[in-house]
């Protein structure tokens, strides 16, 4: 079975934020990843992951408008400078607390708008040379429909026509089990397809984004193609527990995924 990471804003919410660091390696997951870094201050993220021997594989950009639902701008013309901001601010985050990763948030448009992927495409290639400075890699994650209305990237098909556009080597896919299945279904089949731009892969159990067990998909027989696969990374939990968290890792220990993970740093990028 592959190594994981925890969520942290989703996994955890039992204690508070900086506590659950070291309860993700209590409960043998010494990594994490972290949607919303931004409310607490870098120092005290790094020395909280330190303290929990804890590697943090990723972190997202920044919610632009949590109340308005607008959680990012790539693909709006009218906010190119809204979206420079935010990746430079997300790079600032990334690099103080050691995080070699950032998923950046696409946010809401028309795709099949000229106008709207050539904006993205632009902006990704400008966040992606800025993200090259500091050894970091950006990704592009597909999100669903039904739990985003309007949300410009839906499709892995889209995001690697994205992908191919901008050019960067440093400027990968995120592939999500949950979106992927949500939105258009046979996930093993699009992985393995997929599988050479895939740089980190999430799981969580639809229709209600739930932990392995609690839903529609196999994840034990999905697990295993992804050892067949060589997927070298930790895999990140993103799901909701379905109760407490630590009932919801009762089928990891079950199918002796836990106690035996062990720190990932992801591999730097060479400067050519």
């Amino acid at each position: 079975m592959p190594r994981f990471d925890a969520n942290i804003d989703l996994m955890f919410t039992e204690r508070p934020f900086l506590s659950r660091f070291q309860a993700s390696a209590d409960a043998g997951i010494p990594a994490v990843e972290i949607l919303a870094p931004y409310p607490h201050g870098a120092t005290e993220i790094r020395n909280a992951a330190t303290g929990a021997g804890t590697d943090i594989v990723l972190i997202n950009t920044p919610i632009l408008d949590p109340e308005a639902g607008i959680i990012g701008c790539a693909a709006d013309p009218a906010r190119r400078d809204e979206f420079e901001s935010s990746v430079a601010t997300a790079l600032d985050m990334a690099s103080a607390i050691g995080a070699p990763r950032i998923h950046v948030m696409v946010g809401n448009g028309d795709p099949e708008s000229t106008a709207a992927n050539d904006c993205a495409v632009a902006n990704f290639r400008a966040a992606a040379a800025e993200a090259r400075t500091r050894d970091l890699i950006l990704m592009l994650e597909p999100l669903n429909l039904v739990d985003r209305p309007g949300y410009f990237l839906s499709t892995n098909d889209h995001a690697c026509r994205l992908l191919d556009r901008i050019g960067a080597e440093n400027m990968q896919l995120q592939f999500d089990a949950y979106h992927t299945q949500t939105m258009t279904g046979d996930h093993t089949r699009t992985l393995r397809g997929l599988r050479a731009r895939v740089v980190h892969i999430q799981i969580a159990n639809p229709p209600d984004r739930h932990e392995p067990g609690a839903g529609e998909v196999d994840f034990d027989w999905f697990l295993r193609l992804v050892d067949d696969l060589g997927y070298g990374g930790p895999i990140g939990l993103e799901y909701i527990p379905s109760g407490t968290t630590a009932a919801s890792l009762d089928w990891f220990r079950t199918n002796g995924c836990l106690g035996r993970v062990v720190l990932h740093r992801s591999p730097r990028l060479r400067s050519p």
